[in-house]
C-alpha cells in the first residue's frame, strides 16, 4: 500500500473552500490562553467544514505565528470572529435558534457517546480554558452540556484533543441523518 501525495489527495482551494456548503457546526472557544491549541482548533475546522470560529475573551486571534504554525494556512479558510463576553454571544446565538453544547464535566452532562443530533438544527459547541473550563456562566446558559467519556486516571483532554473528538462525533452524527 503506498502513501498517497499531498497533490492527490483532492483537497479544496481556499476559494471553494469558502463556497462550500459549511457543517451546521460553530465552535466557541472561551478564553483559550494557548496559541498552539488555538492553531490546531482551526485546523480541525477546515478538516470538517465547520461553519464559524468565536474567539472569546482573552483567546488571542490571528494573525499570530503561534497561531499559524499549527493552523496551516486556515485561519484563511475558516470564518471567523472575535466577540469579548462568552454569555452574550451564547444567548445571540440561541436567540437565533442555534443549539449551545459545553464541552464540560458538570452535573447532569450527556456523555458524548449519547447525545443524539437533530435533523436541521444547528449546533455551537463550546471549549474552554485549558486550567478552569468553560465558565460556569457559560455551562448554566447552554441548552446542553456534553462530557467526552474517560477511563483513565486523567481528569481531561486537552483542549484541541477535545474539540476533535467532539467535532468528529458529531459530524459523523449529523451526516447519518
Amino acid at each position: 500500500m503506498r502513501k498517497l501525495k499531498n497533490s492527490e489527495l483532492d483537497r479544496l482551494s481556499v476559494e471553494d473552500f469558502k463556497e462550500a456548503e459549511k457543517t451546521p457546526i460553530i465552535i466557541i472557544l472561551d478564553n483559550i490562553r494557548s496559541l498552539n491549541n488555538i492553531g490546531s482548533v482551526f485546523r480541525t475546522s477546515d478538516a470538517f467544514l465547520i461553519e464559524k470560529i468565536y474567539l472569546c475573551g482573552i483567546t488571542a486571534k490571528p494573525p499570530h505565528k503561534d497561531i499559524h504554525k499549527t493552523a496551516l494556512g486556515s485561519t484563511e479558510t475558516v470564518a471567523w470572529e472575535y466577540v469579548e463576553n462568552t454569555i452574550d454571544l451564547v444567548e445571540k446565538l440561541k436567540t437565533e435558534g442555534i443549539k449551545v453544547a459545553s464541552i464540560e464535566q458538570a452535573e447532569s452532562a450527556t456523555m458524548l457517546n449519547d447525545f443524539t443530533v437533530e435533523n436541521n438544527t444547528k449546533y455551537a459547541l463550546v471549549f474552554g480554558n485549558e486550567v478552569k473550563g468553560v465558565s460556569q456562566g457559560v455551562v448554566t446558559a447552554s441548552d446542553a452540556i456534553i462530557e467526552i467519556p474517560q477511563f483513565g486516571t486523567k481528569h481531561s483532554l486537552n483542549i484541541s484533543v477535545s474539540c476533535g473528538v467532539v467535532v468528529w462525533d458529531i459530524f459523523s452524527k449529523l451526516k447519518a441523518l
